[in-house]
């Protein structure tokens, strides 16, 4: 079996680098919604901080520091590159699990990012600098695809990055349609699908029809969207039977806790959701993901010493 440290350091680079990505997203999105010059600006910041976990209003004049923070502030936890300096450290742990080309990637994204031109790029054009970071993150994972092993390493990080994104779109659909802070407003509506980077495919499915019920059903139950939460479900559950085969269910079993996640997304009733039931189950999904997190750490990086040691 693969040794503890470099199942968990590849399991975090996965989940900071799915991270990095999605804030640079909200960021890029609140940034544009500032160009209409209306209160689109202001919803779409107050969706993006109650993303990471920041629950207050923003006016108009407070957009772009906002971004700024969730995108450079090196002294926020949730910004884009504290996640990728923490993704590039647990890569540079594991240098030799992972090949030249995922780890290049991902070193001249850290060194482009967090050096001394960063804030001046980021000024003279924060969309752009930002969308550098999500291509270059594409890339990444297209570099750890293509090129590495489809073993145990690759498969703990993968499931990093599906479990983040399932909580990431949970949280995302919750600060968009919760009880108290939900909204039908249609350009809201749209900038919360680009938050998701689900606009383009939403519409492929739905056509021009924006509505909160066919957002809901499509990034929480869709099975072909990669970034839907029961996609990401299928996922986990997939990876995680592969790097669990051969090891005795614990108390606390990752493969049970994913599978349980799974079917609960799988025999979900979209209507009883739409009706006021959103709420619930997205706090559902953030919980169990936390467990299956847990679990995946006691299991496979905590687990005691007398299961490391050869009979």
């Amino acid at each position: 079996m693969m040794l503890a440290r470099v199942a968990d350091s590849l399991y975090w680079l996965g989940r900071y680098a799915e991270r990095a990505e999605h804030v640079a997203r909200l960021a890029t999105v609140m940034l544009n919604a500032m160009l209409d010059q209306t209160d689109a600006a202001d919803e779409a910041a107050r969706i993006a901080l109650a993303a990471v976990g920041e629950r207050r209003a923003v006016d108009f004049g407070e957009v772009l520091e906002a971004a700024r923070t969730l995108s450079i502030d090196r002294n926020d936890a949730a910004s884009v590159v504290s996640s990728l300096s923490s993704a590039r450290e647990n890569a540079r742990q594991v240098r030799e699990q992972i090949t030249t080309e995922t780890w290049e990637r991902l070193n001249l994204l850290y060194l482009r990012a967090t050096g001394a031109a960063a804030e001046t790029a980021f000024a003279a054009d924060a969309p752009e600098f930002l969308q550098r970071i999500i291509a270059d993150l594409h890339q990444f994972k297209g570099a750890a695809d293509a090129t590495m092993s489809h073993g145990e390493g690759w498969r703990f990080m993968l499931a990093g990055i599906y479990i983040e994104r399932a909580q990431l779109i949970a949280r995302l659909l919750a600060a968009g349609f919760g009880a108290e802070t939900g909204s039908d407003d249609h350009v809201a509506l749209v900038n919360l699908l680009r938050m998701g980077c689900a606009l383009e495919p939403y519409l492929r499915v739905y056509t021009a029809d924006i509505n909160a019920r066919s957002i809901l059903e499509f990034l929480m139950f869709d099975e072909e969207f990669p970034r839907s939460i029961r996609f990401a479900t299928e996922r986990i559950q997939e990876h995680v039977a592969r790097f669990s085969t051969g090891r005795e269910p614990g108390r606390h079993d990752p493969l049970r806790l994913a599978g349980r996640l799974n079917a609960r997304l799988a025999y979900a009733d979209i209507d009883a959701i739409a009706g006021g039931g959103a709420d619930e189950l997205l706090a559902e999904v953030q919980a169990a993901c936390e467990a299956i997190n847990t679990a995946i750490f006691e299991t496979f990086v905590a687990y005691p010493l007398e299961e490391r040691l050869p009979a």
